[in-house]
């Protein structure tokens, strides 16, 4: 452990001396991420120091601990104690640094939250989850805008999308993808009996914003051949027209409008290069619709991570088996009582791959 921390420790010098350089602070791009990256190691040096200094704390107070005078071994023995304890603490704060950083953590998120089955009660319970996740939201200081909205017959929504936009909105909601179950009597059940709906949420990280698409020359096969149709006698006696193949996609354009040849080549690419990014947004909507299907399921009742039972004010996630009976408190967005024993249980999940 102490070999990976030291080279973190490293790895913290040369970022602080990356972000002095002229030509990285020009990038923002480049520089936004260094300074994420120097912002969480910065964390791990600071524990790592405090760690060692612990350690040191300890050896000196055991050695004083030899000393004839009992005062004096009664008060280093606590002193190791106490330095003993401090030890332990860091070196468990430690060991979660170890964990390997989720790549997506830092991203905006899509909130996908969609009826399933319960007809107008599910659309109803589709709107209680988006008042509490967008309650959330507002504690923890993200923005919430509504990208979709289509509402229920009764209220609610039969589906809802929110953009979560701030500080790392996917670390926090990762693990809300899935089916959410709802046990309760509905205001228009004149029995008293008590329905089970289920909505869908999804939690999509935001792709990559999609700048202007790089051609390399290296990757083009470019002919250029005689215009036909409608120009005089310039079109025919000169190779002005341009086709324009993209060798690793396979696609083709061609331009043959301008009477120059440059003009046609020039204009081949703009379209290439529009046909390129417009390949690029369809491969973006089809792997987002594929986290969808993976995340949610098929929206049943009998899939579900996480049931809401009003009449016992009940919330259960069936992952970690947490019951808490905090349901008024979980609905106004204090969420965090659910989330963070599920972040614990998957760092203690990663220790444990770690340790083996």
């Amino acid at each position: 452990m102490e070999k990976r921390l030291r080279a973190m420790v490293e790895r913290h010098t040369a970022v602080s001396a990356q972000m002095a350089d002229p030509d990285i602070v020009t990038d923002q791009d480049r520089y936004r991420e260094l300074s994420r990256e120097f912002s969480r190691l910065e964390t791990v040096v600071r524990d790592f120091q405090g760690w060692q200094a612990a350690l040191a704390d300890r050896e000196a107070a055991l050695e004083m601990a030899g000393d004839d005078d009992p005062q004096m071994r009664e008060l280093a023995e606590a002193e190791a104690g106490d330095a003993a304890d401090r030890a332990a603490s860091l070196e468990e704060q430690l060991r979660t640094h170890l964990i390997p950083v989720d790549p997506l953590d830092n991203k905006n998120v899509y909130l996908e939250i969609r009826a399933g089955t319960g007809g107008d009660e599910a659309a109803i319970f589709a709107g209680d989850l988006f008042r509490m996740y967008t309650r959330y939201a507002e504690r923890c200081g993200l923005r919430a805008e509504i990208t979709s909205e289509s509402g229920g017959e009764h209220g609610g929504y039969k589906e809802v999308i929110v953009h979560l936009v701030g500080s790392s909105p996917y670390s926090r909601l990762k693990f809300e993808s899935g089916a959410h179950r709802v046990q309760r009597v509905p205001e228009t059940e004149s029995q008293g009996r008590i329905h089970t709906s289920a909505c869908t949420v999804a939690v999509l990280p935001e792709a990559e914003e999609i700048g202007d698409i790089e051609i390399r020359e290296d990757e083009l096969r470019i002919d250029t051949y005689r215009a036909s149709g409608a120009g005089g006698q310039h079109v025919n006696k000169t190779d002005s027209a341009v086709r324009i193949t993209h060798l690793p996609t396979g696609i083709v354009v061609e331009c043959q409008d301008e009477r120059s040849q440059h003009k046609n080549r020039d204009r081949a690419k703009s379209l290439l290069r529009a046909r390129l990014l417009a390949d690029e947004r369809e491969r973006q909507q089809r792997e987002r619709a594929r986290q969808r299907k993976s995340l949610v399921g098929s929206g049943d009742r009998s899939e579900r991570i996480r049931t809401y039972n009003f009449p016992q004010g009940r919330v259960t996630d069936h992952r970690i088996n947490l019951t808490l009976y905090r349901l008024d408190d979980i609905l106004q967005g204090d969420l965090d009582q659910v989330i963070e024993p599920l972040l614990a249980e998957y760092q203690a999940e990663q220790l444990e791959q770690l340790d083996d």
